[in-house]
């Protein structure tokens, strides 16, 4: 696409990785996938049909719309279109679909995109290993996420993550999902007075939902058992899982499946984790029995049911919380994560994942457009607009402080740091906000609030 090229017509792409196709050479330190150089490129550009040279595509556009709104240059597009870094270099890394099995076991729909932490963790180190210190900054803008994990960014992938975004010359920008208005979260938090307390959530399920796996976490030190209760009446008293061992249920009246695994001690969060598998689920409202046990007087628990692309039908729970749906990775220590609202009347997007994180750590850093986003595609919605748009704005701060030598060591953490400093604040809202982080993201604030010409 033109957005992609410099004004002699050469790509300003400087390599793709495909990890799809097997047939060419990865890259260096990689055992799969196709790496194409900036020089293949720019030969695939002068035939007639240049996929037979650089056979890779992207079929969802998603990939596509994120980059251009990110560092899409202008050229063919008049003044129609610009994206936020028109000048920066592009890589771009096709990630591979996660393999049949594992689609099988999470009940992902066949055809809805879903790739591995293993996958997307290469891809990062791909890209981050291209950067230069002092001399070729890179920024990494993720647009994938999940409901499953711990949401306080112990994961194995979101510790990799906070990890290069310590390094020097290294952004990372990750989407936090568009979750907030899906009704897929339950929380509850309470005193225990006694020695257990009891709380209830209840899952309305669609009709035509195949079925869907859903986690249920509680804060150490406390211990929970649960029981669920099926449209039809039946109960299974699932009790505290001492065996450690999967648990298989089904019903007398029903066609539903249950699987259930426990683990106490979760190696990320510590905090005890109960996976719920439900397969060909009675539409209707499922009832969950919680006894929470414990004696230090305070008990809270958290429930997730699957990001909506992974649900067939309308499957919710009854009493839900948009709060504390940012979506997993997003809340690795240290990235870069926006929410996002509408910038034509600075209303903030239902839809948007919020904070904070599960341990309280203060998640979205702030606010970026998110809504009506004109791209090489036409105007979109969602997370990842916000993500691009914040990508563009750092690849432009770290042109500033990395580059032009005023602060050549900067890092994620410094540059979320920056721009919270110059985000815009509304004086009637209190922050930092659930919702809107430390305000709406403004880049020529913080470079103001740099210059000294106005206060933080």
């Amino acid at each position: 696409m033109d957005v992609f090229k410099r004004p002699d017509g050469t790509s300003r792409i400087l390599s793709i990785w495909d990890q799809t196709i097997q047939e060419g050479n990865p890259p260096e330190g990689f055992s799969y996938g196709t790496e194409y150089t900036n020089e293949m490129i720019n030969q695939a550009l002068q035939r007639e049909n240049p996929l037979s040279l650089v056979p890779s595509t992207d079929e969802l556009g998603h990939g596509t719309a994120v980059a251009s709104v990110a560092a899409g240059s202008d050229l063919g597009y008049a003044l129609n279109f610009l994206g936020a870094a028109p000048d920066a270099d592009i890589v771009m890394v096709k990630c591979k679909q996660a393999k049949q099995y594992l689609r099988d076991y999470y009940l992902v729909p066949g055809d809805v995109p879903a790739y591995t932490d293993a996958d997307i963790g290469r891809a990062v180190k791909y890209l981050e290993g291209l950067a230069r210190v002092g001399q070729r900054p890179v920024v990494i803008c993720l647009g994938m996420g999940t409901n499953w994990g711990t949401h306080t960014g112990s994961s194995i992938l979101a510790r990799y993550l906070s990890r290069v975004a310590g390094k020097r010359n290294r952004v990372l920008i990750v989407a936090g999902g568009n979750e907030g208005n899906a009704a897929h979260h339950f929380s509850a938090s309470f005193e225990i007075p006694e020695e257990t307390v009891r709380q209830t959530a209840e899952v309305r399920v669609g009709e035509g939902e195949q079925g869907f796996v859903m986690e249920l976490w509680v804060n150490t030190p406390n211990r929970v058992a649960v029981s669920i209760r099926s449209p039809g009446g039946e109960t299974i008293p699932v009790g505290d899982f001492r065996s450690g061992e999967t648990r298989n249920y089904s019903f007398i009246y029903e066609r539903t499946r249950i699987a259930i695994d426990h683990i106490l001690v979760e190696q990320g969060s510590g905090d005890e984790l109960v996976v719920f598998r439900f397969a060909d689920p009675t539409p209707g409202v499922w009832t969950f029995q919680m006894a929470v046990r414990g004696d230090n007087g305070y008990g809270s628990l958290f429930m997730w049911l699957p990001i909506t692309e992974f649900l067939q039908s309308e499957t919710y729970f009854l009493r839900s919380t948009p709060y504390m749906t940012l979506t997993e990775p997003s809340l690795a220590n240290g990235v870069i994560t926006p929410s996002f609202y509408d910038v034509s009347n600075n209303s903030f997007a239902i839809e948007s994942g919020r904070g904070f994180a599960r341990d309280g750590r203060i998640e979205p850093a702030f606010a970026a457009p998110g809504i009506g986003v004109s791209t090489v595609l036409g105007a979109e919605d969602g997370s990842c607009m916000a993500a691009a748009v914040t990508a563009g704005a750092a690849a432009q701060f770290m042109q500033w402080a990395v580059l032009e030598k005023n602060d050549i060591l900067a890092n994620s953490i410094e540059v979320k740091a920056y721009f919270i400093r110059g985000a815009v604040r509304n004086p009637d809202l209190t922050y930092p906000n659930r919702s809107w982080g430390y305000g709406r993201l403004d880049v020529a604030r913080a470079f103001e609030i740099l210059a000294g010409t106005i206060q933080s």
